[in-house]
Order: structure tokens, then C-alpha cells, then sequence
């Protein structure tokens, strides 16, 4: 989280009374409401905490909408104010714009008693009048400060050095700076500073250090700081702390932010004498343990963050000493092991708490009750709302494909899985009854093409009970979701999705091969038998069972692989997900779909390069041309329906394994809309779009209609004799293939 850096210049004139009474602040809690609803500000209108700060204003009066941001904490109560105050800071607006210096450089600009000599390439600190009481040096070119360089600028306030090329600073450098209060440092190359470097800024209030390669300091570092309020280290690369005691020369420290460093060690010793430290702020270290007695002697903590470190275990009193100040703590994104229930039984007056990317098993509502105070909550899935319903704002509410309440959260979502499942469904099964029907061209191929159908329409079974669980679970997902996600449906759709998406792609690899062998070696004798297909159809329907059900046998070693969303698909890796189940969808999804895809490519190049070779020597080129530019169509859109499906789905998870931030709506997307699209396809680019089917379509309906036209005029023989023979059109021809011989020398039926 940004600090703003002013944000304690009003919290200095602030009693301890008015603090505590605007950080404790908030609406209450009409208590003829049931659990886990809030009322609409004065009226007796009541809603559900899904409802609750999600951008739409629900209540008449829309009190569901205010008060929803987290005011917890310092600076996020007082930023916006003080902001202005650090902008009216920066621009130095006076009425009075008259410089009161007889001695400044003619490229720095002057008001009053403030210098600003910003990106002027000074290379030195320049030579000003005695009375200065601001002086700005930003982004410059000065790398050392050398012995009491600013010592004739006793009246200095206000100190700004950063972004510079600082490397080093001299023991005495700041020696006679008795009045400053302010002095920022940061974004320079300062690598170490010298023991009592600080020691005559004894009015000291602000000390900024962020981003230099400070990766140690000596206790002695910070003599003389006896009035410093603010420290920021951010990303000053530290490793550890001053040890025994970190604040015995800063007795006064109320603010201490240390993120983006190295630290590994955190311990009582170190913050015995930070007594007053009421914002401590570690985050993104790399802290692996907390022992229960760290901050026993920080009893006007009011925010601790210590997210994005590497905590595996935390004591169960860890924060027993922090029970009457604390009121914002952040957790996130630890490898916690192990949340035990009473670990926050002692916060009565928590008001924020984020767990997020905390995976909690044995989550429990008796673990939040206590919190009678808390307001915010952030868990890793949303699915936790439901044990947290006294917490008026629990995000997330959604995971983009499920929400607080619904299973499909998009409205779209709901429709399309609806229409994608008919599609699916319909398509593969019409394909299958006509190929039924019809005389088949090639048995054997024929019987490839339903065993593919029948695979594709399990994808519109799966989708099928996607929406009819979305409906059963409507407006009340939230209390169902970790049943559901657990559950044997669960699992029995999401195998039936592998199952149709792994025997879907092995077939269209097969049927491509065998194409393949037809049109590019076609004088050879490397053709499938009867015995060697049925063998190679078992064989894949045995192989893709066996990749949709391994998950499933052993759930100590794969977790929950089916269950990690509401749709019931393995997609997106996370960090809570076991290596061993991380490592097998990626197999299967980089590893053997995409080696197929890329045979598939290969193949349907190989294939029309030598169609395209094969008939240069053709005498009709107008002939030879229309054929190459429909067999390139066609191709082209087998390759392109492939690339189109499956591309998108290698993106997703490389970048999941890349642990990229995916928006869980992207997922969504591609599970209803992406994943399905083969299935959808394949009847059309593998049957109702190839010449024999159309040419076997219309000898049906030809003897369908004259079937028809026959028993109309049953009664009149002579009549209807002369009316079917002068009116009835030429239904049936050869089939092309019966009719030409191909000069590619390829059995045409295949193309």
C-alpha cells in the first residue's frame, strides 16, 4: 500500500482522544436485522452483505454505498486532506511572491525564504543566504555531501535531496541543521551511513530513505533522533534490523515503514523500545517467523502489516498483546500452514483484517466472531464471505466466474452456457444419426467421426449441468460454494470435461495422421485396417479416461484438482495448488495438447503443400486453381478452429504458471466460450461441410420428395407418371469422386 508521507502533520495535533474516536468510527448495526444483513442507514429496509458496497446502489436511500471504503488505519483516513496539503506543499502558492534573498543561483527559483533549484545539473550544494528555511535540491547531480556543507543554514526546515546520485554522505555533513524537521533522502545511491551522521537534528520529525542500496545500518546510525515521528526504508534492500533494540534513539517513533526489504528476523528485542510505534509496516520482506512475544511492548500499535512475507507458522497469541489498540491488520499472501481458530479472539477492536491468498481448510465462523468491530475483511475466495457474516464488507465477491451468490456471476455467462451447450449437444448428435443414415464413403472413417461426436457432445453435457447447477444455486451460491466445489458432481463434471477435451484431441491427431498418410504417401500401403482402428479408438477413449480420472485417485497427492472454481475445470494454477497436481495439468495442457496441435498444423501444411506440388502439372489451370483455393479453405479453417480453441488456453496457463495476476472473468470466458469451441465445430468442419455429405443430403431429399409426390397423386397413375417425369428435378448423380480422377492420385473423399 502507497503512503502518503504527510499524513502525520495532522495526526501531531491530534490528542490521543480524537484519534482513537476517528479511528473507531462507524456506522452502526440496526440489531433488528438478521445475520448477515445491514440496514439501509435509518430505515428498516434490510440487505444481505453481497449486496453491500458493490457499486449499485441497492437501498432507496442509498446508504448500501457509503462508508464502504476502508478508513482504517492513518493514511488511508487522512490521505485525501492531506494530499492537498502536500500538493499546496510542492507548488508554494504564496500571495507573497517577493524573494527575501540577496544570495541565491539564477537558475533556482525563490519566494520568500524557499529555494527550489530542481533538475538544474547542480553538481554541489549551491551557495545561498543564511535565512533559508526550504530548501528543494530534487534531481540533481550532487553525489557527496561532505563536512558541514550545510552548516550556515541553521534555520533550515524543510530538506529535500532526493533523487540524486548520493553515494556518499560525510559524518558531519547535516552538523549545525538544529531546526530541521523534514529531510528526504530517497531514490539516491547512498550504500551506507556513518554512526551520528543525524546526531544534531534533534527537531528531526520526517526521515525518508526509500530506495537505496542500504543493506545495513548500526544501531549508533540514528543518535540524536530523539524527535523523529516517520522513518520510510522502502526498498533499501536491508537484511536485518539494528539489534538489540531498533528505536533507542528514536523514543518518539510513531511511524515505521519498512517494505520491500530483506529482513528475515523480527523479535521482541528488536522492537522492545518502539513503545509509541503506532504504524508498523513490513510487508514484502522476508520474514519467515514471528515468535509470540514480538510485540508485547507495542501497546499503541493501531496497523500492522506484515503481507507478502514467507511466515509458515504463527503462535496462537501472537497478537494477544495488541488486543486494545490494534484496528488494521494485513496477513496476506504467507505461506500460512495453519490458522487456528482463536488467533484473532483477542482483537475486539480490529476493524480490518485481510487474509488474502491464505488458504483456511477448517475455516470457521466461531473464528471472526469475536471481532465484534470489524468492518473490512479480504479473504483469498470469496466463498469465505459466508463465515464472516457480521463483517458488513467482505471482498472478494467474486472469483469472475462465480459470484457472492451466483455460480455464473455474468448475466452473458448464464445465457451463453445455455446456448453453447445446445449447440454442442445438438450439432455432435445430429452428425451422429445422420452418418447413421447415410451410405457411408468409408466405414472405417465414418465410424471415426462418430466416435468423435460422441466425445464432443460429452463437452455439451458438461455445460449442460454448468447451468443447471448455476440455477439450483441461484441468489444463495455463497452458502453452497465449498460443498459444491468438494462434491461428487463437482468432480463428475469436471471429469467428464477432461474426458471429452483429452479423447476429442487425441481423435482429431488420429483422424489428422491418417489424412495425412492418404494425401501425402498416397501409393503407399500405410492404411488402417479394421482390427488396427477399433484398436486405436479403444485405446484413446482407455488413454483419455485415465488422464480424467488419475486426479481423482489419490487426493493427498492432486488436492482438489477438480474443485479450485465454480466451473469444475483445472485451468489456472495458483500458489495453494500441490506441485504434483500443478505438474500434471501442465503436462497435459503445454505438454500433450500442444504437441498435438502442433502435429495438426504440421500436418495440414505437409498436406496441402503436396496437393499444391502434385497438381502443377494439370493441363486445365482454372480447374486446378479453384481446387487448390477450396482444399486451402478448408484446411485453413480446420488449423484456424484449432489455433482458435486451444491457443487462448496455452496463454491462460502459461501465464498462471508465470504467476501472472489473471482476471478470473478471462478464465470464465474461456471455460464457456474458448474450451467448447472444437466441439462445436468438428460436426460442421469434419461432416456437414465436405462434398460426399452435401451430395448424400440431396439424394435423400430427392427420394424423400419423390416419395412425396408419388403418394399426392396415388390416385391418377398416367397423370402422376407424366408429372414425375417432366417435372421432377435431376436428383441424384455420381458422386464427384465416381466421376474424375484426382491428380493428386488421393482417395477425394478425404478432403
Amino acid at each position: 500500500m502507497d503512503v502518503p508521507v504527510p499524513v502525520f502533520i495532522l495526526l501531531i495535533h491530534l490528542t490521543n482522544t480524537e484519534i482513537t474516536a476517528l479511528l473507531t468510527s462507524r456506522p452502526e448495526v440496526d440489531a433488528s436485522c438478521p445475520l448477515g444483513q445491514f440496514p439501509c442507514g435509518n430505515m428498516s429496509e434490510c440487505l444481505p452483505q453481497a449486496l453491500q458496497c458493490n457499486g449499485y446502489k441497492d437501498c432507496p436511500n442509498g446508504a448500501d454505498e457509503r462508508h464502504c471504503g476502508d478508513n482504517i488505519g492513518w493514511a488511508d483516513l487522512f490521505g485525501q486532506t492531506l494530499q492537498d496539503a502536500n500538493v499546496q506543499d510542492s507548488n508554494h502558492s504564496y500571495l507573497l511572491k517577493e524573494c527575501f534573498f540577496q544570495e541565491y543561483p539564477e537558475s533556482c527559483a525563490c519566494i520568500q525564504t524557499d529555494v527550489e533549484c530542481v533538475k538544474v545539473n547542480l553538481q554541489d550544494v549551491p551557495l545561498l543566504s543564511p535565512n533559508v528555511t526550504w530548501l528543494s535540491l530534487r534531481s540533481n547531480k550532487i553525489r557527496v555531501l561532505s563536512d558541514f556543507v550545510f552548516s550556515e543554514y541553521s534555520s533550515l526546515v524543510r530538506l529535500f535531496l532526493q533523487n540524486n546520485s548520493l553515494q556518499f554522505i560525510s559524518k558531519h555533513a547535516f552538523s549545525g541543521l538544529h531546526s530541521l524537521k523534514r529531510l528526504f533522502l530517497s531514490d539516491n545511491l547512498i550504500s551506507s551511513l556513518s554512526p551520528g551522521v543525524f546526531r544534531d537534528l534533534q527537531q528531526l520529525e520526517w526521515l525518508v530513505l526509500d530506495h537505496n542500496p542500504l543493506s545495513s545500518l548500526s544501531q549508533d546510525t540514528f543518535i540524536g533522533l530523539q524527535s523523529l515521528v516517520f522513518l520510510s526504508m522502502v526498498g533499501t534492500a536491508l537484511q536485518q534490523l539494528p539489534h538489540p533494540s531498533f528505536c533507542q534513539h528514536m523514543p518518539a517513533l510513531d511511524w515505521l515503514d519498512l517494505e520491500g526489504n530483506q529482513i528475515q528476523n523480527l523479535n521482541y528485542s528488536i522492537l522492545e523500545t518502539c513503545s509509541k510505534l503506532e504504524v508498523l509496516l513490513l510487508m514484502d520482506n522476508r520474514i519467515r517467523r514471528v515468535p509470540e512475544n514480538t510485540f508485547q511492548s507495542l501497546w499503541k500499535l493501531a496497523e500492522l502489516n506484515l503481507s507478502s512475507n514467507r511466515i509458515r507458522e504463527l503462535p496462537r497469541n501472537t497478537f494477544r498483546s495488541l488486543s486494545r489498540s490494534l484496528l488494521k491488520l494485513n496477513i496476506s499472501h504467507n505461506p500460512l500452514l495453519h490458522i487456528h481458530p482463536s488467533h484473532f479472539n483477542h482483537l475486539t477492536h480490529l476493524q480490518s483484517l485481510a487474509l488474502e491468498g491464505i488458504a483456511i481448510p477448517d475455516i470457521q465462523t466461531k473464528m471472526f466472531l469475536p471481532m465484534k468491530n470489524l468492518s473490512h475483511i479480504y479473504f483469498k475466495t470469496f466463498q469465505y464471505c459466508s463465515y464472516a457474516p457480521h463483517v458488513r464488507s467482505c471482498k472478494p465477491n467474486t472469483d469472475g466466474i462465480s459470484s457472492f451468490e451466483d455460480l455464473l456471476a455474468n448475466p452473458l455467462l448464464r445465457v451463453s452456457v445455455w446456448v453453447m451447450a445446445f449447440i454442442t449437444c445438438f450439432g455432435n448428435l445430429f452428425v451422429i444419426g445422420m452418418r447413421s443414415l447415410i451410405r457411408a464413403e468409408n466405414n472405417l472413417h465414418a465410424a471415426c467421426i462418430k466416435v468423435l461426436c460422441c466425445a464432443d457432445c460429452l463437452m455439451g453435457v458438461y455445460l449442460f449441468f454448468v447451468g443447471v447447477f448455476d440455477v439450483k444455486f441461484r441468489g444463495q451460491y455463497n452458502r453452497n460454494a465449498l460443498l459444491w466445489m468438494e462434491s461428487v458432481e463437482c468432480q463428475t463434471i469436471g471429469f467428464l470435461a477432461m474426458l471429452s477435451s483429452e479423447v476429442s484431441v487425441l481423435l482429431l491427431t488420429y483422424l489428422t495422421l491418417e489424412k495425412f498418410l492418404v494425401i501425402v504417401f498416397p501409393f503407399s500401403n500405410l492404411r488402417p485396417g479394421k482390427l488396427q482402428t477399433v484398436v486405436v479408438l479403444a485405446s484413446i477413449w482407455l488413454l483419455g479416461f485415465i488422464i480424467a480420472a488419475v486426479p481423482l485417485m489419490n487426493q493427498d497427492v492432486f488436492g482438489n484438482y477438480y474443485g479450485r472454481n465454480g466451473v469444475c475445470f483445472p485451468l489456472h494454477s495458483d500458489r495453494k495448488e500441490k506441485p504434483t497436481a500443478k505438474g500434471y495439468s501442465t503436462g497435459i495442457f503445454l505438454g500433450l495438447n500442444l504437441v498435438a496441435f502442433l502435429v495438426i498444423a504440421f500436418s495440414y501444411s505437409s498436406m496441402f503443400y503436396s496437393i499444391y506440388k502434385t497438381g502443377i502439372n494439370a493441363t486445365d489451370l482454372r480447374s486446378r486453381l479453384h481446387r487448390d483455393v477450396a482444399v486451402a479453405n478448408r484446411f485453413f479453417f480446420i488449423v484456424f478452429s484449432d489455433a482458435l480453441c486451444w491457443i487462448p488456453i496455452f496463454l491462460v496457463k502459461i501465464l498462471s504458471l508465470m504467476e501472472v495476476e489473471i482476471p478470473g472473468t478471462i478464465s470464465s470466458w474461456v471455460v464457456i466460450f474458448i474450451l467448447p469451441i472444437n466441439s462445436a465445430l468438428n460436426p460442421i468442419l469434419y461432416t456437414l461441410t465436405t462434398s460426399f455429405f452435401r451430395e448424400q443430403v440431396e439424394v435423400l431429399l430427392c427420394r424423400w420428395q419423390r416419395r412425396h409426390i408419388l403418394k399426392k397423386d396415388r390416385k391418377s397413375l398416367t397423370s402422376s407418371t407424366i408429372f414425375v417425369e417432366t417435372s421432377r428435378p435431376p436428383c441424384y448423380q455420381p458422386p464427384a469422386y465416381l466421376q474424375r480422377v484426382t491428380l493428386t492420385g488421393a482417395d477425394p473423399r478425404y478432403a
